[in-house]
């Protein structure tokens, strides 16, 4: 098929390039026309404005000639309008139903709109020049509306034809040369230049065609006498009416007319005007006086006396409903009129006289019905939006109205209303229909059905009213997001808990119903102690309830975070978030480890004292630690068993050991003490050691060499200087192996815990830079301190910390020196904080100590 445009053919191809340029411009009119075997394309743009609220994007024109076969294509809807064909049947495209029969059909499955009811143009529109059918096309999803003009071109399939074959006229002979005689005008159906264009006549002497135009749109042929006839030479003529339309091929009919020359009757009736126009009311009754004729003849006798008559061009139907007296030329009224059927009806009217060969004369007369307010207003439901969803922005279609009145004038005109304060309005910017829309946000959860009563009432006197209930159901959307019950949950666990347990709920809610309303809850992913937070909790997703994934260790972790996430199960899920903490409560799990002294073997250690130790004096500190907190960690010391319980005390929070009196000779030598180290728990845990105090005579000594020391370092011999060197190059090498050992069983420490069965204790050795207790002795006695202090749960007095895990629960420390003489002064630098605090310490001896917790 090739397609006609502009003075050249174009093929399919080409043409919907065309189109598709065409529609990058805007919107446009494609009309095509079938014309000598080939469709004639023509397109012109559109200028469109759009708005937002616009039912009717554009108008899409196709043309099509009558009698084509069903099934064929009128012209590819989707494309022109550019809609996606796939989308087609999801988005409901449809042809919205009218009055008339549905002469066409969408085809879904590529939007092409086929043809479905045979069209003969002349049986659908009669004689109007323009046959044109117009279709609502609805896409819902979102919701618009496109008007479809379909033009039903003419095709030539009717040739002119006269009402009669013969046309018989009687013309007397003193006929004037000009007289006209008036024929019938042949009728074709077709319009354009297929319907009738030409009349033609056998050439003669006599006799010649005119054509006539009456009313501005018919032609009339007239047969006209250019010469005097002679009834003695011609009695008879007999001439051939040719009727020629201008379709192609051309189609031609033809009548015959017969004239028979009479003696003249050569006055003619007169009427007084060519055309008479009369207004009429529609309900006007039978019998009516339209209007009375008045012919004149100036001829006498039966020359002269008139007789009316309905011409040949008076139709079928206005014989039906008007009547003419022959004798008096009245027209009245004998059927029932009606506007709305037609508003206008031309009377042709003849009147001839009764003398032999009477030439008739024609009046025209037009009678306008005029519209009565006899037709109540039709309202009529196109298309229900129903249900409405509850967040519709204001404006949201609802239902398209059809509101029409048969009458005329301010009889039809309408005005339309919503009868109830209700958040609907009416919208009237369409030509074709009014539109109901939302006049504000509408909430289900207050009203979830509205009974819209549009009444429509016209302009007429009185006015006539009709009314329409329009059912809105509005539909549930997920518009309300779940909410927690509080703004942030926190949960205290105790630890060494179940696992499994449940520790903890969170709730939320939803006003919302149905799936909207359905919750699952979860847990955001995040990081606990470089652990993914689902090692630690769980949450049931329905209810909410969190457990324990884990037995918690308060000691490796005192709280911790992490956010509740809650969406339901709407379309699109809305969702919330609440922040939750889990605060582990301390349990005294841990007994305390003393740290300072260090046993060699076991859990006893040897010290010495001087005989001559006043009351007062130091014999040595028990420090010990535990890893709990609060009360579970606060510690105190006691004696648990000695010899002579009136020689030492010990002092309850920091462990010091004192002479109560002096030493007397009578004293046995060595003395055993059980010192107890006990945590404030509930129940409470404590640990021993045995400290065996051996008395010696070597005060002497130690005073002469603190004395030697005070005075200067020159007069110190060389073992002195080889026991110092010794001890710094040993307290190295012990550093290095202690902080070798502690990162190692650090790493295993688990590892061995579940090998063993063993709980991993953990000891802290710090270094105080403060004298403290001891100061008070070492001053009334002018002597240096002969030990290191040691202390746990006094954070502020810390230095350096070194801290060692032994699996077994026991804490050893060894102070190994591959010298077993102590130096009588050695000098240590302690940093604390960013200050440098240089102490001189005397190394009495090597001590090994065994330290036992229970």
């Amino acid at each position: 098929m090739r397609y006609f445009h502009e003075g050249s053919y174009i093929n399919w191809n080409e043409l919907s390039n065309r189109v598709v340029a065409l529609k990058q411009l805007g919107c446009f009119v494609l009309e095509m026309r079938y014309y000598k075997g080939h469709w004639l394309i023509q397109w012109s743009l559109l200028d469109c404005a759009f708005s937002f609220w616009d039912l009717i994007s554009c108008q899409i024109r196709y043309s099509i000639p009558e009698e084509l076969q069903l099934g064929a294509v009128v012209g590819n809807i989707a494309d022109d309008l550019g809609l996606n064909v796939k989308e087609l049947s999801t988005r409901i495209f449809r042809i919205v139903p009218g009055p008339r029969k549905q002469h066409f059909d969408l085809n879904l499955n590529n939007g092409e709109l086929l043809l479905k009811e045979y069209i003969d143009r002349e049986e659908l529109c009669g004689s109007s020049t323009t046959c044109v059918i117009n279709l609502e096309t609805v896409i819902e999803n979102p919701f618009s509306l496109y008007d479809v003009e379909v033009e039903i071109l003419d095709v030539n399939d009717n040739a002119p034809a006269f009402p009669k074959k013969q046309f018989r006229f009687e013309i007397s002979e003193a006929a004037s040369p000009g007289t006209r005689y008036a024929l019938q005008r042949a009728h074709d159906p077709d319009v354009g230049t297929n319907s009738l264009q030409s009349y033609q006549l056998d050439a003669n002497e006599y006799f010649a065609l005119n054509v006539e135009s009456r009313n501005g749109n018919e032609d009339m042929p007239v047969l006209v006498l250019n010469g005097s006839l002679d009834r003695e030479k011609t009695s008879s003529h007999r001439l051939v009416l040719i009727a020629k339309d201008g379709g192609v091929p051309e189609r031609s009919g033809s009548a015959q007319i017969i004239i028979s020359v009479k003696d003249a009757n050569d006055n003619t009736p007169v009427f007084s005007r060519p055309v008479y126009t009369i207004s009429l009311l529609e309900d006007a009754p039978k019998g009516a006086l339209v209007i009375k004729l008045n012919a004149t003849d100036l001829d006498d006798g039966l020359n002269g006396e008139i007789l009316y008559s309905f011409s040949n061009h008076a139709s079928g139907r206005v014989r039906e409903l008007f009547g003419l007296d022959s004798k008096t030329g009245e027209i009245r009224v004998r059927g029932d009129l009606n506007n709305e059927e037609k508003s206008v009806f031309e009377i042709n009217v003849q009147a001839t006289d009764r003398g032999l060969s009477g030439i008739p004369a024609y009046c025209h007369v037009l009678v306008h019905v005029v519209d009565v307010n006899d037709n109540a207003p039709e309202v009529t439901i196109a298309t229900l939006f129903s249900p409405v969803p509850e967040n519709s922005i204001p404006g949201t279609v609802v239902a398209l109205i059809s509101a029409t009145d048969k009458d005329s004038g301010e009889n039809g005109r309408l005005e339309c209303q919503v009868t109830e304060n209700l958040p609907f309005q009416l919208d009237s910017s369409s030509k074709k229909y009014l539109t109901l829309r939302t006049k504000q946000i509408l909430d289900r959860e207050n009203i979830s059905r509205y009974e819209v009563t549009v009444l429509c009432s016209d302009s007429g006197s009185p006015p006539l009213t009709s009314k329409k209930v329009i059912l809105v159901e509005v539909a549930d959307i997920n518009d309300n997001a779940p909410r927690f019950s509080q703004p942030l949950y926190t949960a205290y666990v105790t630890e060494n808990n179940v696992i499994g347990a449940s520790i903890f709920s969170v709730t939320a809610f939803d006003p919302d119903l149905n799936q909207n309303s359905r919750l699952n809850y979860s847990i955001q992913p995040t990081q606990v102690q470089d652990e993914s937070v689902f090692n630690y909790v769980h949450i049931q997703s329905e209810t909410g309830a969190i457990f324990s994934q884990k037995s918690f260790d308060y000691e490796r972790l005192k709280h911790f975070q992490f956010e509740v996430h809650v969406t339901d199960t709407g379309v699109p899920s809305l969702s919330s978030t609440v922040s939750a903490e889990v605060v582990i409560l301390d349990q005294n799990d841990n007994a305390p480890v003393i740290v300072h002294p260090l046993p060699d073997y076991g859990t006893t250690i040897t010290e010495t004292v001087s005989r001559f130790a006043e009351p007062g004096y130091l014999v040595a500190k028990v420090s010990a630690t535990d890893v709990d907190s609060g009360q579970n960690a606060h510690l105190s010391y006691q004696i648990l068993q000695t010899i002579d319980p009136g020689l030492f005390t010990i002092s309850p929070n920091t462990g010091e050991i004192w002479t109560i009196r002096g030493i007397m000779s009578k004293d046995v030598l060595k003395h055993r003490l059980v010192i107890a180290a006990k945590d404030s728990g509930s129940p409470p845990l404590s640990a021993t050691m045995t400290i065996i105090l051996s008395l010696t005579d070597g005060v002497t000594e130690m005073l002469s060499e603190v004395s030697s020391l005070a005075e200067g370092s020159s007069s110190v011999g060389d073992i002195s200087y080889f026991l110092v060197i010794s001890l710094g190059i040993t307290s190295s090498i012990f550093l290095v192996v202690l902080i070798i050992l502690a990162l190692t069983l650090h790493k295993n420490r688990n590892k061995f815990g579940a090998r063993n069965g063993y709980t991993s204790a953990c000891c802290c050795l710090e270094t105080r830079n403060s004298m403290n207790g001891i100061q008070k002795a070492s001053r009334n006695l002018g002597i240096v301190p002969n030990y290191v202090e040691v202390f746990g749960g006094d954070p502020l007095s810390q230095s350096f910390r070194y801290d060692m895990c032994s699996p077994s629960g026991t804490a050893q420390r060894d102070a190994m020196f591959s010298n077993k003489y102590r130096p009588s002064s050695c000098k240590n630098n302690i940093m604390s904080g960013n200050q440098e605090v240089r102490r001189n310490v005397s190394c009495n001896k090597i001590l090994n100590i065994e330290v036992s917790s229970s």
